[in-house]
């Protein structure tokens, strides 16, 4: 499922990238390792609905006695492969920054508010179909300190995992019609525009909940020409 990325080179290569300068000191410095492909599909963990914690895809009511604030957002999608089989019993961990651009992290000294009702992380299993739903709040932009008066676009960081720890893809959505999309290093870093677009999610109005929750639809393709790209953060 994760693509490593080749040794580091001249200009730019997956998870180099010369505007996001941390991506230099990331970046693998030797060829990847190949796995034998018979571990792949051979060996574990699985997970059941049983093994993750009550509540855990939705971010909104994690903290007792109160609920996370900020606009509510329903976010589906599906996991498949390159042929669209789907990616059944896949575990996904999210993570992300509260309304107003903070994560709950000792390092993030953002200049917002902390919201005492969001953690900013969460589990969820797809189903049979591949498929999976989980109810968040919409994060905030936050400086980051990149480059002059650089932003990051609002966004949510996504680690999957197939059939084991091998099988693993981590990477971001973003939202639709966000202006610093073409601003961020990180987005801008993944060359092809239509892979960009894989990372956008999309607006959905048919499982938008009225007086409750916009609906934003993410569908994740583990392999191919058409796969999910990485995180290049």
């Amino acid at each position: 499922m994760k693509r490593v990325a080749r040794p580091a080179t001249r200009g730019w290569a997956p998870n180099q990238l010369p505007a996001y300068p941390s991506s230099t000191k990331r970046a693998p410095q030797a060829a990847a390792i190949a796995l034998p492909p018979q571990l792949l599909p051979s060996q574990g963990p699985r997970w059941g609905p049983e093994q993750l914690r009550a509540g855990a895809g939705d971010l909104t009511t994690q903290v007792p006695g109160g609920t996370a604030q900020g606009q509510r957002i329903l976010v589906h999608g599906r996991v498949s492969d390159a042929a669209g089989r789907p990616e059944a019993h896949a575990l996904i961990e999210l993570w992300q920054a509260n309304a107003a651009g903070r994560y709950l992290h000792a390092a993030d000294q953002h200049a917002a508010p902390l919201d005492p009702y969001f953690i900013g992380a969460g589990q969820v299993l797809t189903d049979a179909q591949g498929c999976y739903e989980f109810l968040s709040i919409e994060p905030g932009a936050y400086p980051w300190g990149n480059h002059p008066n650089g932003w990051r676009p609002k966004h949510i960081h996504f680690s999957l995992f197939g059939a084991g720890f091998a099988a693993r893809l981590v990477t971001q959505l973003y939202f639709p019609g966000d202006p610093l999309l073409p601003l961020d290093p990180i987005f801008m870093g993944i060359p092809q525009a239509a892979a960009r677009a894989r990372l956008v999610a999309k607006f959905d109005l048919t499982r938008t909940q009225p007086a409750w929750a916009l609906a934003y639809r993410f569908d994740v393709v583990l392999r191919g020409c058409a796969a999910t790209p990485l995180d290049a953060h």
